[in-house]
């Protein structure tokens, strides 16, 4: 058994969710962004993952009906949202009843993708852990 497979699938999940997590904290950074220099307001962004590609020797080489791939990001995309109206009549960026426009970021959604990132991530470091213990016990009983 090739445990490099297992090593590999388990570090592009790893990716994937690491970006998740990035993303995830650029949202919430930008909470209560309000509106840039170009009149646009900030939109939060959204990890779009898939399958990775197999390459040709890999498809070639499998001997069972299933292939196994890692993840990949396939982009990441602004998801569009309804931007936030708070009553602030001090401030500079206030329009002429008071309100300023900040981004429509969710909070509860971004920690809700938080977490589930959080999780995968945990759960492709136990899976990469496993798939170490297995090759380390077969060099053991291979060198006994």
């Amino acid at each position: 058994m090739d445990y490099r497979n297992a090593f590999a699938i388990s570090a592009s999940g790893m990716s994937v969710e690491k970006l998740r997590l990035d993303v995830t904290a650029a949202n919430l950074a930008n909470i209560h962004s309000g509106k840039r220099a170009d009149g646009t307001v900030f939109q939060p962004m959204q990890v779009v993952s898939g399958e990775a590609a197999a390459s040709f020797s890999t498809s070639f080489e499998a001997q069972s009906g299933t292939q196994l791939h890692g993840a990949q990001v396939v982009g990441v995309v602004a998801t569009p949202t309804v931007p936030h109206m708070v009553y602030e009549p001090g401030s500079p960026d206030a329009d002429d009843k008071g309100f300023v426009t900040e981004s429509g970021v969710n909070q509860v959604t971004e920690m809700v993708n938080l977490t589930s990132a959080l999780r995968a991530y945990e759960a492709n470091v136990v899976a990469m852990n496993a798939a170490k213990t297995m090759a380390l016990k077969a060099l053991e009983l291979g060198g006994a």
